[in-house]
């Protein structure tokens, strides 16, 4: 192909991968860089594709949008990683970290803005992490999220920090948020280390080369990408339905309210939750295939890291094909949207498992808690979402059109085996009083009652303690992401440290396996046909039969619980329409 033709002039050029006119058709600026070809790519998403690192490389110094995902879900970052080339996952790791620098600087100084004409307040935000897999359930953390706001001015004290070398990372971290004239400052304060990091938005901005090289990953995070499967973890939220939770017994059924840190709230359930998890492993060697499925360890078996069906790009192989185009289609067949590529594609064949599980969320919502939602709460979500993958999934369940009240407590899942309660308490210090937040005594102005509003909050709060280093803008470690994999996998390492502990330690965990013992010989007993028996439990089982066992009874309970509750049900409809009819 000589040139670019009458339609998709940039996808042109990037199949052809001529990327200096690539260059010269973008300076024109005649051409709409995210638009779309017949198959749904933009010209970026093309280019990595095909492979073509040159077109890909001009793309992105003309900030093609590298935070998209495909029309099956996947991100430009994840389809680097597919190709298996370091040199492409390098840069689009580079400028996707960039783009989300810039993208986080740029919407603070909104959100501080609607923060400041609501009034001022005090809350906690208590996070337990729960399982309903006994084994992991006990190495959960929990964490209490302390949000004072003022004016313009929030922060946010934080203790639960990340995952990293599979471990739970701890320390006091204090996030400071300032608005002034010039835009926003930013500090992160470090009060184990005793400094803080400060960043002016608007200088920041200013300085996009500084930025864009202090994002450059290391060898080491890009070769970890490579030899690591693609995971995907997302809620669908597409079908979710509220419904109020009832209690009551014998002939009568009641809405329940439950009491959530002193106010009334209704109790509801949202079910159609579906947490799906996609892994793709093409880009994998031989060597690094076997370490993810031949070698999983029982947690990734329970997970279904690596399930059922793959799929592939079918079809015979052309003697023009590549390992972009393995099956040798023409840039005529890709442009034409009316012609059919069936099941062929470009790309690298994809090998992919994929697992979808159905949860219920349930919400405690209080129609007289005085926090607003949409005013208050929510802008402080979508400042810790940007680099807080916990906080980015709360905030994409709360966008739901959600009954009316405030949300006092919310239970989510996380992941396959993880659930997050955030309860909101302690508003403006009234269960537990603090000193830099206070309620005025009540005046003539202002007529008593029982809320905590007007919330007086001290301005010191906001300032670098003294004695602290004070720094530049931390360049040194990019936003972190992937959390999701992170604790997937700072999960695994714990439950495979419980079972080294138990072997090292096994008076420690003996009471535990008895009950274990007995709980799995009683289930035995409970569903075996009478007069039959197997040879009793042996006497130390390993921790890959303790997980399973943990998985098993723990799957169980929940079916027997849902079938009572079933049957509660039926047996109320009887006995209601018994009473009708007997009158």
């Amino acid at each position: 192909m000589a040139g670019p033709g009458p339609t998709f002039p940039l996808h042109r050029l990037v199949w052809a991968n001529q990327h200096r006119e690539l260059e010269a058709a973008l300076h024109s600026r005649q051409h709409d860089i995210e638009q779309e070809d017949p198959r749904g790519r933009t010209p970026l998403e093309l280019a990595v594709s095909l492979g073509n690192l040159e077109s890909v490389r001009v793309l992105l110094r003309h900030n093609a949008n590298v935070g998209k995902e495909s029309c099956q879900g996947w991100a430009v970052l994840q389809e680097a990683v597919s190709t298996g080339d370091p040199e492409m996952v390098q840069l689009v790791l580079q400028y996707r970290d960039y783009q989300r620098a810039t993208q986080r600087l740029a919407g603070i100084p909104e959100l501080l803005n609607k923060l400041r004409q609501a009034p001022d307040f005090y809350v906690e935000m208590k996070w337990e992490f729960t399982s309903w897999v006994p084994l992991v359930s006990k190495m959960c953390p929990s964490d209490v999220y302390r949000v004072w706001k003022r004016g313009e001015s929030l922060r946010v004290d934080t203790s639960l920090l990340g995952f990293e070398h599979m471990t739970w990372q701890r320390g006091r971290r204090s996030f400071i948020f300032k608005g002034q004239e010039a835009g926003a400052l930013v500090m992160e304060v470090d009060h184990d280390r005793q400094v803080v990091h400060t960043e002016m938005l608007g200088l920041t901005l200013h300085e996009p080369e500084a930025l864009l090289a202090a994002m450059r990953p290391s060898e080491e995070h890009v070769a970890s990408r490579l030899t690591s499967p693609i995971v995907s973890t997302h809620l669908d939220t597409r079908n979710v339905a509220f419904e109020r939770n009832k209690c009551g017994i014998w002939g009568w059924r009641s809405e329940k309210m439950e009491t959530v840190s002193g106010y009334e709230a209704k109790v509801y359930s949202a079910t159609n939750v579906e947490l799906v998890t996609r892994t793709r492993t093409e880009h994998l060697s031989d060597q690094d295939k076997s370490k993810s499925k031949g070698g999983k360890t029982p947690f990734q078996s329970f997970l279904g890291m690596a399930q059922q069906h793959s799929s592939h790009n079918g079809a015979s192989v052309h003697q023009a094909a590549s390992s972009t185009n393995p099956t040798a289609i023409s840039p005529n067949e890709y442009f034409d949207p009316n012609f059919s590529l069936e099941s062929r594609n470009i790309g690298r064949p994809i090998e992919m498992s994929s697992k979808v599980q159905r949860f219920k969320a349930t919400l405690w919502l209080s129609e007289e808690h005085p926090l607003s939602l949409s005013d208050q709460v929510t802008p402080i979500i979508d400042l810790m979402a940007i680099s807080n993958a916990h906080f980015a999934k709360l905030r994409d369940f709360i966008t739901l059109r959600l009954p009316p009240g405030f949300p006092v407590k919310i239970e989510i899942p996380l992941f396959h085996v993880l659930n997050a309660r955030i309860t909101f308490s302690n508003l403006c210090g009234c269960d537990e009083p603090l000193s830099s937040v206070w309620v005025p005594a009540p005046s003539s102005a202002i007529p008593a009652s029982g809320s905590p509003f007007p919330c007086e909050v001290d301005p010191a709060v906001f300032e670098v303690p003294e004695g602290y280093s004070v720094l530049g803008a931390e360049r040194s470690e990019p936003l972190r992401d992937e959390d999701d994999d992170l604790l997937q996998f700072a999960i695994q390492q714990s439950l495979l440290e419980a079972g080294t502990e138990a072997e090292q330690a096994p008076a420690a965990y003996e009471e535990q396996l008895q009950l274990e013992r007995a709980l799995q010989e009683s289930l035995r007993m409970s569903t075996e046909p009478r007069g039959h028996r197997t040879p009793p439990v042996p006497a130390s089982p390993s921790f890959e039969e303790q997980l399973r066992l943990a998985l098993e009874l723990s799957s169980q309970e929940q079916e027997e619980r849902e079938r009572q509750g079933q049957q509660e049900e039926e047996d109320l409809q009887r006995i209601l329409q018994l009473s009708l009819t007997e009158h």
